[in-house]
């Protein structure tokens, strides 16, 4: 024993070797040998149970110590740039270590989330334990799984809630983070298929009953990976900001500048006051005054909210709760246009001529109070005969001048002729308690035209002005439809007996006549939705590619800086190209635009489809109660699994699957989007009305799905025109040519 190491020796040499710490590797190191080797397993065996060792497989390791070689999860720029990396495991105790990600030349560039496998060295004197070099990158964030947890006898399964997702996950009994069987849980991909032939999950985060109402919206932020808290330093830079005073701006207190918002508006970012024009050389002409939170002086460049803006890249609204891009310090405090106190801002003098032409404008960085926060609605009763107490001491000097601007830009707007759809927006309207109450299509006044013809106006200036000025900027890029695209819109056309003319440049002028040729007749939400999918997507780029849709050449966002970082990268280019202060265009936004553009086009996207899926999910929520019953609707989709429906009451969108249209065979035309039924010839093709009745509503992944009753009036024959209980007569061949097959192979076999 005389000659065997003492413990501290044992861990010593772990510590200096931890790429030597097998019973071999460590029996060499001190010359053990022979029944020596049974003291040190002893020995090793009551460091492993005194907590001073952790036996992986055939090698010891400190629990407090990271190995030479780990795969760790890459976070967030700090605020130098630096990247720091933690360890997806961790047995030690207290909190997991920082890495300091140290790059190489050529090394590929990482981001949070990347998964990668680092070499470590331990650093002392840092506010790091570590500096990690990269071997190679793992891959991007583990996929992430979304889904209702299923408690078993060795840990769990998970059954995912995405509707085009059938797969169930297996979670073993150490990763179930204590689920309770029937809970709403986030998961992530945990490794290949375990022994039930299963894909393996670790769950990350419980997230409570999946049938209380407001889970709905959680579901969706979190199936899409929507940030939703702030971090503490974001709040704590928040918290500290104070109210902006009037040095260095001009001050426009005295201005009645206005703000006209939903009624259930979380916050109020422009203002708007327009009023005749006193120049003599433009009679019959306006000034129009548009006033947006100036949001860039309270969210500088690099700064904590700057980062956490970028990385959001705007706000993402859902009926039952907003998710902010800037905390509510900011959107809804000092950077919202609240009435009666002084507010930090950026605006626009417009002058217009009779005709709704803009002949000038001007940009400034004031100080506004506005005397009145408004809803669209109260507004637009007051221009209808009944105005409220506020409203009525406000109309002849405020709001009927905005109207009356606004009737000049009419005549502008339809010279320009910006695509006009005709598609009423679906609103979901929520108890407190989050149950749904109605779904309606949300009313469109002329006071919501009013307001977005201001905002486009305000835009169009901020592009012009940063183009003259030669500053970089963000576009709002719209780019016209593909030939493909114009091609399968031209079908839906002349199906509805409309013609949208080849050969020629195409305007928005000839997509209005088709969509105005349509309007009133049975074709026309057929032919707005197509149109609507002929469209590309919107998009953000330091590029000017113009803005189709909008019939513009030059396109900015400057309107919603509290909710979009797009429009707080225009006000920052504004300050730098008018010399008002250092809280412009910082060098790093000039040379990450590109990569700014594309990243918040994608946080865009993904919002959008978080709230559509949200909307989706409420729709099927509200009729689940009326499964069984019949409702009318036109066919919206079709597709080689069945056809899609829209209701007419609620605008929802639900499957009739093949399998539901009874025993006759239904053949699928991509090209004519039609379905056409083998025996009877019965066609079910885009536009159809239908009379569908209700099979299935699942809340929990917004799935719906109809029984089809009739087409066109007609009944469906449920059963096709076969005998009850006979095989279609496609089927019947194809079973007579496998049955010859198997007797001819019985045949060979017995020769």
């Amino acid at each position: 024993m005389s000659d065997l190491p003492s413990k501290d020796d044992i861990l010593r040499w772990i510590a200096d070797n931890p790429t030597e710490t097998s019973k071999r590797d460590i029996a060499r190191a001190f010359g053990i040998k022979g029944a020596a080797r049974i003291d040190l397993k002893r020995m090793l065996k009551e460091l492993e149970e005194e907590g001073h060792l952790e036996k992986r497989k055939k090698t010891y390791r400190d629990p407090d110590r990271l190995p030479p070689v780990a795969l760790l999860r890459v976070g967030e720029p700090d605020g130098d740039g630096d990247l720091f990396a933690h360890p997806l495991e961790w047995q030690g105790e207290g909190e997991a270590p920082r890495v300091l990600v140290v790059p190489k030349a050529g090394d590929p560039a990482l981001g949070e989330g990347d998964r990668v496998l680092m070499r470590l060295s331990a650093v002392e004197g840092e506010d790091h334990a570590y500096e990690g070099r990269l071997i190679r990158r793992i891959g991007t964030n583990p996929r992430k799984i979304l889904g209702i947890f299923r408690k078993g006898a060795e840990g769990g399964r998970i059954l995912p809630i995405d509707k085009g997702q059938d797969k169930e996950w297996s979670v073993a009994s150490e990763a179930t983070q204590d689920a309770k069987d029937g809970e709403l849980v986030e998961a992530e991909q945990a490794g290949p298929k375990g022994r039930m032939g299963l894909p393996r999950a670790r769950i990350v985060a419980r997230l409570g009953d999946p049938s209380q109402p407001k889970a709905v919206s959680l579901i969706a932020i979190h199936q899409h990976g929507i940030p939703d808290e702030f971090p503490d330093e974001v709040i704590a830079e928040a918290d500290a900001m104070k109210p902006a005073g009037l040095k260095g701006r001009e001050d426009l207190r005295d201005l009645p500048l206005v703000t006209i918002d939903p009624s259930d508006a979380r916050d109020h970012d422009d203002a708007c006051y327009a009023h005749a024009d006193d120049d003599p050389k433009n009679e019959g002409g306006h000034v129009i005054w548009v006033a947006i939170a100036d949001v860039a002086h309270y969210v500088t460049a690099g700064s904590a909210l700057d980062r956490e803006a970028r990385k959001r890249g705007n706000s993402s609204y859902f009926p039952d709760r907003v998710v902010p891009m800037l905390p509510d310090r900011l959107s809804g405090d000092l950077c919202s246009l609240h009435e009666g106190v002084p507010r930090a801002c950026i605006a626009v003098r417009m002058q217009v001529d009779a005709k709704g032409q803009k002949i000038g404008h001007r940009f400034v960085r004031g100080l506004m109070r506005s005397p009145a926060s408004l809803n669209y609605q109260e507004v637009q009763a007051a221009m209808d005969g009944e105005p409220n107490a506020k409203c009525a001491e406000l109309l002849e000097d405020v709001i009927r001048p905005l109207y009356a601007a606004h009737d000049a830009l009419k005549h502008a707007r339809a010279e320009r002729q910006p695509l006009d759809l005709n598609l009423p927006e679906r609103k979901v309207v929520l108890s407190e308690e989050g149950k749904v109450l109605s779904v309606n299509f949300a009313d469109r006044l002329e006071a919501h035209k009013l307001i977005e013809e201001f905002m486009i106006l305000a835009n169009v200036a901020a592009a012009e002005t940063l183009v003259a000025k030669k500053s970089p900027l963000l576009f709002r890029v719209h780019e016209e439809p593909s030939p493909e695209k114009l091609d399968s819109l031209r079908e839906v056309a002349e199906a509805a007996g409309l013609t949208l003319a080849k050969g020629q440049v195409l305007r928005t002028a000839h997509l209005n006549a088709l969509l105005h040729g349509a309007a009133g007749t049975d074709h026309s939400e057929q032919v707005n939705m197509a149109t609507l999918r002929a469209m590309t997507q919107a998009y953000y780029s330091p590029s000017n590619f113009s803005h189709f849709g909008l019939s513009l050449r030059a396109y900015a966002h400057f309107t919603s800086p509290i909710r979009r970082y797009a429009d707080l990268i225009v006000h920052r280019a504004l300050i730098t190209a008018h010399g008002w202060g250092d809280d412009g265009l910082s060098p790093a936004d000039l040379e990450r635009l590109e990569q700014t553009a594309q990243h918040i086009s994608e946080t865009e996207r993904r919002s959008m489809v978080a709230e559509r899926d949200t909307n989706d999910r409420y729709l099927a929520a509200f009729l689940s109660e009326r499964v069984g019953e019949e409702f009318t609707g036109r066919v919206s989709g079709i597709a080689r699994f069945g056809a899609f429906v829209r209701l007419d009451e609620t605008g929802a969108d639900g499957l009739v699957p093949m399998r539901s249209l009874g025993r006759e065979y239904f053949r699928f035309d991509a090209d004519a989007a039609t379905l056409t039924g083998a025996d009877s010839g019965r066609q079910i093709g885009l536009g159809d009305r239908v009379t569908v009745r209700l099979a299935e509503a699942a809340p929990v992944t917004g799935g719906i799905a109809f029984d089809l009753v009739s087409v066109e009036g007609k009944a469906m024959g449920g059963r096709g025109s076969g005998k009850r209980g006979a095989p279609p007569k496609r089927k019947a061949g194809a079973a007579k040519k496998k049955a010859d097959k198997m007797k001819r192979k019985v045949k060979r076999s017995r020769k």
